[in-house]
């Protein structure tokens, strides 16, 4: 696979508003921590890692993430306790964290179970899980990526290659958590409706996150191929409609882990 970093801060930035909507859901589940640290996993471009900083009152907030673009894009945003640096967030096994907090990151990892049997144990007594994550993968936006991968030329290309997403349903995470001592918890589903401008911005608002992974994985000329055939497939799926309510399922989870 390409290591060329293929995310474009401005593309996600596109849909801002609505991408950050789930941040500030998850957010409002975690307690304050005054003077305690806190990770955020995946903190793109940095701005919601300011907030998240601010409102837990924390003395030192560590923004990780794996995009020299989106960094940049943080580099004026560090003081008063708040960095930034970069890593892999599938191998973050620091310890000593009041809060480890993942927006719109944690999908992209494969074996669920064992990547937050991980992050809590880097939690203190105490600590908290926050956790979001995308869970559309059965909608058409999502299903349409898959449908062109398979096909030639691009199954050539991508060596068979599909994504799959490894979000699992709602009560196996509440399950999880209670097998991990997250007491108490909180688990659910929610449909976040989007009204875009109209059908087509469905193929930008993916662009921007989930068709980087096979962007990243072909030559830059195949990839627009990849784009004509997505579009040309997924359209007609969807409704013709101004603006299109674009339906998104995502997953939310807190929990706080025993011993304080």
């Amino acid at each position: 696979m390409s290591t060329v970093d293929t995310w474009d801060p401005a593309r996600y930035e596109r849909f801002a508003a609505e991408r950050a909507a789930p941040f500030h859901d998850l957010l409002s589940l975690v307690g304050p921590v005054p003077g305690g640290r806190v990770v955020d996993l995946g903190c793109g471009s940095g701005e919601l890692t300011a907030q998240l900083h601010r409102r837990l009152e924390a003395a030192e907030t560590l923004g990780l993430d794996s995009s020299p673009a989106m960094l940049e894009r943080a580099s004026e945003l560090p003081g008063d306790g708040l960095r930034f640096a970069q890593g892999d967030i599938a191998s973050f096994d620091e310890g000593g964290w009041d809060v480890v907090f993942s927006n719109a990151a944690l999908h992209w990892l494969p074996d669920q179970e064992e990547l937050l049997e991980r992050l809590v144990a880097t939690l203190n007594p105490g600590g908290q899980l926050a956790v979001q994550m995308p869970a559309n993968h059965d909608h058409p936006s999502h299903v349409v990526a898959a449908e062109v991968a398979a096909a030639e030329p691009f199954r050539a290309a991508l060596d068979g290659y599909r994504r799959e997403s490894p979000v699992r349903e709602p009560e196996w995470y509440a399950a999880l958590l209670d097998r991990l001592g997250l007491t108490p918890q909180h688990v659910r589903l929610q449909v976040y409706l989007h009204h875009l401008p109209a059908r087509d911005q469905v193929v930008e608002w993916v662009r921007g996150t989930l068709l980087t992974d096979y962007q990243a994985r072909m030559p830059e000329e195949l990839f627009t191929e990849f784009l004509t055939a997505y579009r040309e497939r997924l359209l007609p799926r969807l409704e013709d409609a101004r603006p299109y309510p674009y339906p998104f399922k995502r997953l939310l989870f807190w929990g706080r882990r025993g011993g304080s």
